[in-house]
């Protein structure tokens, strides 16, 4: 892994594409990301972002984003004013484009002081992204930063299968990110389980009801086909997943399977589908 340190003249990007019904901006603390070579990683579709990269392995660099707080404090006004001059709120995706509770965030920190600048100059909605209960060590700003914006905590899960033949560990048991969303759901926070991308799931009703005991807010499903970006999910057909998919139940690899598995989810928890979802837009349990 190389590591770079830097200094940037801002932290907030004005979010375009698939974001753009999600939030006003999105704040990446790291350029890369340490979980690059986990299994979350393989299809990642930052990998094939080469303004992001510059041709560099996923995985095998990560840039730190030194005085990140900083930079938030001095994008704050301009920024927010911006939001609310197109007409909606100034509301933040953290993290689209790295994982901001990554290996080196317990080493630097960025996202923690991310997380303390927004207590004194909050955002009108924030949505944390993560593939890591590590998250938990931050609980107690998140709480602290809840009463003064709305914040949303989505732990991306996949599926109910803690590996998949042929591809790597994932960086966070599924049971430890079922219980961090457990624990901030009883804290009061709105949790999301983020099946992105849907991997084959071996029970569907027992996982879902274990994500609506858990006390989850509402699951988002996103297949790779529509869900990295491109239609066809032709960034993910070049990686290794869908084969690997296709080995444990042929009908994965297809849209029709994400409908399925939506309308067994829907019979448990409120369910969103690929941007539409992460917008918060989620229909409500089956009767």
């Amino acid at each position: 892994m190389i590591v770079t340190e830097e200094v940037r003249k801002s932290i907030l990007t004005r979010v375009t594409g698939y974001l753009k019904k999600v939030s006003s901006h999105s704040l990446n603390p790291y350029v890369g990301c340490g979980f690059g070579r986990s299994s979350c990683g393989v299809p990642c579709y930052v990998q094939h972002n080469y303004w992001l990269t510059k041709g560099r392995d996923w995985g095998t660099f990560v840039d730190v984003k030194l005085e990140a707080d900083s930079l938030y404090q001095q994008n704050y006004k301009r920024e927010s004013m911006w939001a609310r001059r197109e007409g909606g709120k100034f509301s933040i995706f953290f993290s689209s484009s790295t994982d901001p509770w990554q290996p080196l965030e317990k080493k630097y920190r960025i996202s923690r002081s991310l997380l303390l600048a927004m207590i004194e100059l909050p955002p009108d909605k924030i949505i944390l992204q993560t593939h890591t209960a590590d998250i938990l060590e931050d609980k107690e700003t998140i709480i602290k930063l809840a009463e003064r914006t709305l914040v949303k905590v989505h732990i991306s899960l996949e599926g109910d299968r803690e590996t998949l033949p042929g591809l790597p560990s994932p960086p966070c048991s599924i049971d430890r990110r079922i219980e961090a969303l457990s624990i901030f759901s009883k804290m009061g926070i709105e949790t999301v389980a983020c099946l992105s991308p849907l991997y084959p799931l071996k029970d569907p009703e027992k996982f879902f009801s274990r994500l609506a005991l858990a006390g989850v807010s509402g699951v988002i499903i996103d297949h790779f086909i529509e869900g990295d970006g491109t239609r066809e999910g032709s960034r993910t057909l070049k990686t290794t997943l869908p084969e690997i998919m296709r080995k444990i139940d042929a009908s994965s690899v297809d849209l029709l399977y994400r409908d399925k598995i939506v309308k067994i989810a829907r019979r448990f928890l409120p369910v969103g589908i690929s941007a539409e979802g992460f917008s918060g837009n989620r229909k409500d349990v089956l009767p």
